[in-house]
């Protein structure tokens, strides 16, 4: 190995554990939200179907948010939640999720916030920073 590829991929190793979570959207799978927040995480969990007109509108909203302030991808894990596979999970039913356009945000055993099928930008970026703020 050259020394150039070697310093390289020092480098990349050294800064994994710091990429695993920024700029990550992660899908959920049963278990994951628990483990996240005993990690300490301050979680965004989005409720959302691929058929859901709402919840697109609401994926432009947040994304737009994600891109234009970075220290939202720094510091919150989100995680989408299919609501055609886990609609009717154990995690839906103790969130007592209604429906899909769901964005729900936690914090150890906390839920600091709700938003029901709600689209503008006003109401999900003061959700994001209520995240923002309990990562802090």
């Amino acid at each position: 190995m050259k020394r150039r590829e070697f310093l390289i991929l020092g480098a990349a190793a050294s800064l994994a554990p710091m990429a695993l979570h920024a700029g990550q959207t992660l899908d959920y799978t049963p278990g994951l939200v628990k483990e996240r927040l005993a990690a300490g995480d301050t979680v965004f969990l989005d409720f959302k179907a691929d058929w859901c007109t709402t919840c697109r509108a609401q994926e432009r909203v947040i994304g737009a948010l994600r891109a234009e302030n970075g220290a939202y991808d720094e510091a919150i894990t989100f995680i989408n939640v299919d609501w055609d596979r886990h609609g009717r999970s154990q995690l839906a039913r103790e969130l007592n999720i209604p429906r899909r356009s769901t964005l729900v945000v936690m914090k150890g055993e906390a839920e600091l916030g709700r938003l029901v099928a709600r689209t503008s930008r006003r109401d999900i970026q003061g959700l994001m920073d209520t995240a923002l703020a309990a990562s802090a």
